[in-house]
């Protein structure tokens, strides 16, 4: 058996291309596609092509307004194999969005079954809900099958899908729109539908009106949720002239006075797309993390209508100051975006103002109507030639009867014999015999008459332009009339509030003043213990650790702490750890690095002075006002580096100070000679042979120097050996103060 040769392997054909060349026309398709089909609405309709195809599929299936309701897992398979090939997932939840009343201010579908909640729940499975369309996306759909817009074929070339629908309904601003493409997004609030009506009929009246008179009929956006759009109207002017901007929105929320002057805040609208529970855990959070000092306790006792319960923490406090606290910490309030970025004719992204949004929608309503009116004079044209063949055959009925029983081909005997054209001839032929008892004379005159009067007014309105725009203003008045304030949908929810004056916080306000003990050890463990304890107090320390500061204080009060690193902290008194146990380390508190060392620790004082010194001797006065700090890193005023650390920090409240170094010299000199100053490395205080500084202490000089020795307090009012100038080396000091080398 003779083996047949193999063909010999032919050469592979290899394209060189550029890589950068090849990716950035891939990304271009893809940035393309993402921007014109998929993540920008149209301006004419408001839509994009996955919502288009939802309710286009839902209206081949006849779901219309009247009919019964169809599983949302067979509108999806529709849409998918028809319309959209992409995943199931993402129509479903294009679909369910659309139903959801708390999303969209006009929902375009209306659902049966579990379609989610304000509280951020999912919609059930596709299987278990059905759908069918609402009276606001019949309008959208209105004239579809009159030839108003054009239609393309699906991905598959198998049918055909609207591009754009004619939109009686003012779509884009009613119910907004959001989406993220490639390098451009758009973010469009929902407004109320009479307000956009009101503001059309005036453009239509007024082609060159302005944006600020526009706004003067839509105030503002209104959201599914309600809420109070607290604004100002100067910005939301600026936002709708420029098509960019954003809208301050707030809780709706009533007081409900208690018995004993204490009241609750109860919240009956919470900002739109905040998910009510999400809200709630974040709230609980904050509170737990002690971030909400006017809140005490949150309740949700929400049925089919939201009501959030929120009790302050004392009565004292003015709702208004408790309100406010929540506002800048939690979603109550929240900031919505506009940006009118729409493609406009369906081809060009652009950021439009309010006036080019409204005007595009009239342009495209005035196409609609004109094309919708030449299809109707194309149908009337067709009907008056069936009308003229049957007056035709009813003035000659028995010659037809007569013509279609003896000829074979009785189309050609009777376009002789009653002079018709081929159509009408074909159209006596097509007739059933019943129908020709309803051969009526008059009725067909009638209905010949008839329509040769609406053709001849939709002639006359195609060369009337003003007599088109009023047909367009009176199906706009039609419009707010079927969803405007009068009817449950129509109605504005969202409160046009005034801008809210600015209200100050106090830093105490909540924390019940209680007196308190702070202790802090030696290894920088600190607590607080209830009360002012006494010196005798038993205070346990952890094994090798031992008393370092102990301080009397409040917890209305802020503990300014100095560290080695020349920083200032700031604790709060109600936030120290309980004395029970040995407390938690400082350093757990605020960020001082595990080489640091606490050197000061004392009570605020507003408006107090502090003299700082680093162990070079240097230092200056720093106002306690300025070295509060808010946040953990502290404030830094002492600048120490190359081995340099900060040594001293003592309230400035005197005439005079005392420098001792580790050399156990002392100077003494005017406190006039040390500047204030906000940060930096300071003034020389005293000057060192060797070793650095030791203690600082500001006195003043009539009442002497004094300096605790052991149990004992001793004082020098002597002062002249010591007495110089700043900078100088000084002399040793009085026994005793010199082997301790510290004031104490």
């Amino acid at each position: 058996m003779t083996k047949k040769p193999i063909p010999a392997a032919q050469p592979l054909r290899v394209n060189e291309v550029g890589l950068a060349k090849t990716l950035g026309d891939r990304y271009l398709a893809y940035a393309l596609s993402t921007i014109m089909s998929r993540s920008l609405p149209d301006a004419r309709d408001g839509l994009k092509p996955v919502h288009r195809r939802l309710l286009y599929a839902m209206r081949q299936l006849g779901l219309d307004p009247a009919s019964g309701f169809k599983k949302c897992a067979r509108i999806v398979g529709d849409v998918m194999g028809k319309y959209h090939p992409h995943g199931d997932a993402a129509i479903y939840d294009a679909m369910v969005r659309l139903a959801q009343d708390f999303a969209v201010r006009y929902p375009l579908v209306d659902g049966q079954g579990n379609f989610g909640n304000v509280d951020g729940d999912n919609a059930a499975a596709m299987r278990y809900t059905e759908a069918r369309l609402t009276a606001v996306a019949d309008a959208l759909m209105e004239g579809l099958d009159e030839n108003a817009i054009d239609f393309r074929q699906t991905y598959d070339g198998e049918d055909k899908e609207p591009i754009v629908f004619p939109a009686a309904f003012p779509n884009l601003l009613a119910n907004g729109a959001n989406g993220i493409a490639v390098g451009m997004a758009t973010s469009i609030p929902p407004h109320n539908v009479a307000e956009i009506c009101d503001a059309l009929q005036h453009l239509i009246k007024t082609p060159k009106a302005t944006t600020a008179k526009l706004v003067s009929f839509i105030k503002g956006p209104d959201f599914p949720t309600g809420g109070v759009l607290v604004e100002p109207a100067e910005s939301i002017l600026q936002a709708y002239e420029e098509g960019r901007g954003s809208f301050r929105l707030r809780a709706r929320y009533t007081v409900e006075n208690l018995p004993r002057n204490q009241y609750q805040i109860i919240v009956t609208e919470v900002p739109y797309q905040v998910p009510k529970a999400r809200l709630i855990e974040r709230m609980a959070a904050l509170l737990e993390e002690r971030k909400l000092p006017l809140l005490g306790d949150i309740r949700d006792e929400s049925s089919d209508v939201v009501r959030l319960v929120l009790e302050p923490k004392t009565g004292t406090v003015p709702p208004e100051m408790l309100m406010e606290s929540l506002f800048r910490a939690t979603d109550l309030e929240v900031r919505v975006p506009l940006n009118m970025n729409v493609l406009d004719k369906g081809v060009t992204p652009r950021v439009m103002n309010l006036r080019d949004v409204l005007q595009a929608f009239l342009d495209h309503r005035h196409e609609v109507l004109v094309r919708r009116t030449r299809h109707r004079l194309e149908r009337i044209a067709e009907r008056l030639l069936v009308l003229d063949a049957y007056l035709a055959a009813y003035l000659n009925l028995d010659l037809v009867i007569k013509i279609i029983r003896n000829e074979d081909e009785p189309k050609p005997k009777m376009v002789k014999a009653l002079k018709i054209s081929e159509e009408q001839a074909e159209a006596i032929l097509n007739m059933r015999l019943r129908s020709l008892r309803k051969l009526d004379e008059m009725e067909i005159r009638r209905e010949h008459a008839a329509l040769t009067t609406e053709r001849r007014g939709l002639n006359a309105l195609l060369k009337d332009e003003d007599g088109r725009w009023k047909k367009i203003g009176d199906e706009i008045a039609e419009i707010k009339t079927k969803f405007g304030p009068k009817t449950p949908l129509g109605k504005r929810r969202t409160e046009i509030g005034d801008a809210p004056e600015a209200i100050e916080i106090p830093e105490d306000a909540g924390i019940e003043k209680e007196d308190i003990t702070v202790v802090c050890s030696e290894k920088g463990w600190i607590r607080s213990f209830k009360g002012h304890l006494g010196p005798d107090a038993d205070i346990k320390y952890k094994e090798g650790d031992g008393p370092r500061f102990t301080l009397h204080a409040s917890t209305t009060d802020k503990l300014v702490m100095f560290g080695s690193n020349g920083r200032f902290y700031t604790l709060a008194g109600d936030r120290l750890p309980a004395g029970r146990g040995h407390g938690e380390p400082v350093r757990l508190m605020v960020d001082l690095g595990n080489d640091d060392d606490i050197v000061g620790l004392f009570v605020h004082k507003a408006g107090r002075k502090l003299l700082v010194a680093s162990s070079d001797g240097r230092g200056f006065i720093v106002n306690e006002d300025e070295v509060l700090a808010q946040t953990r890193g502290g404030k830094q005023a002492l600048n120490v580096k190359d081995g340099v650390t900060a040594r001293v920090a003592v309230p400035a409240e005197g005439d005079s100070v005392a420098v001792i170094g580790e050399n156990r010299k002392l100077l003494v000199f005017g406190i006039d000679e040390v500047p204030e100053m906000a940060r930096g490395r300071g003034v020389i205080l005293q000057k060192y042979g060797d070793g650095g500084l030791a203690d600082v202490k500001v006195f003043t000089k009539k009442q002497g120097l004094s300096w605790r020795q052991g149990d004992k307090e001793k004082v020098e009012t002597d002062l002249r050996d010591w007495i110089g100038k700043r900078a100088q080396a000084g002399r040793l000091p009085p026994q005793g103060l010199a082997r301790q080398k510290s004031f104490g």
